[in-house]
């Protein structure tokens, strides 16, 4: 007797949230090999004070999302923020060092900017997991939060295969779109639909492009 198959269950790896924490904790980490040239600041500043944000994150929903509380996505979205603009200002700052004059040390700069450059792909990518559908805890199915429209349109969406029809993404995927879109300065096989994600898109592939096209450009000529 043939039986219909039932779809499968959504994978668990949508609501694990240490992939995240691990990547902005590695961010922060590299802010300690920020060079000194292209910031004024202190080096330990930036990992105190993403420290501070990350630590509730990580006390709350230590492995999996599993305690959801409103208060959490706005500290995330302060983290993100944060390590955006300092990004920023660590991207300002290598432009004014390679147009000072002073810019013969080629290892500073290539050393700058792929830190800006990483820093640009996980920061964005974990500002797509957070804003997506209205966030991870709207997207799982588990929990209670009225999930909103879709912001980004993963080919797993439109497909008609056995075993994706009830996939959800996870952090990896949103490291995924976020790579591509810091490598290729614009979307690639996953498309950005609402205009918030498109803005974001927009000024991440803008930070990556100076950083790749015009300072590392240079740092190589120099080496």
């Amino acid at each position: 007797m043939n039986t219909v198959p039932k779809a499968a269950a959504p994978s668990m790896r949508h609501i694990r949230r240490w992939p995240a924490s691990l990547a902005v904790i590695a961010v922060l980490v590299l802010q300690l090999l920020v060079p000194t040239q292209i910031s004024a600041l202190p080096r330990w500043i930036m990992p105190a004070l993403g420290a501070l944000l990350l630590l509730p994150l990580v006390w709350m929903n230590p492995f999996h999302l599993s305690r959801d509380e409103p208060w959490l996505r706005w500290v995330e979205l302060i983290l993100l923020a944060v390590l955006i603009l300092a990004n920023a200002l660590y991207l300002a700052g290598l432009i004014y060092y390679l147009n000072s004059g002073d810019a013969n040390n080629g290892r500073v700069l290539v050393k700058g900017a792929v830190l800006i450059w990483v820093t640009n792909v996980v920061a964005f990518a974990v500002w797509y997991w957070e804003v997506d559908r209205g966030g991870p805890f709207a997207r799982a199915p588990e929990h209670e939060r009225e999930v909103e429209r879709a912001d980004l349109l993963f080919p797993q969406m439109t497909v008609d295969l056995p075993g994706w029809e009830r996939w959800l993404p996870g952090f990896t995927d949103y490291l995924f779109v976020s790579f591509t879109a810091a490598t290729a300065f614009s979307p690639t096989d996953t498309l950005p639909l609402t205009a918030r994600v498109k803005t974001l898109m927009g000024i991440q592939s803008t930070i990556s492009l100076l950083t790749v096209a015009v300072i590392a450009a240079r740092a190589v000529n120099i080496l």
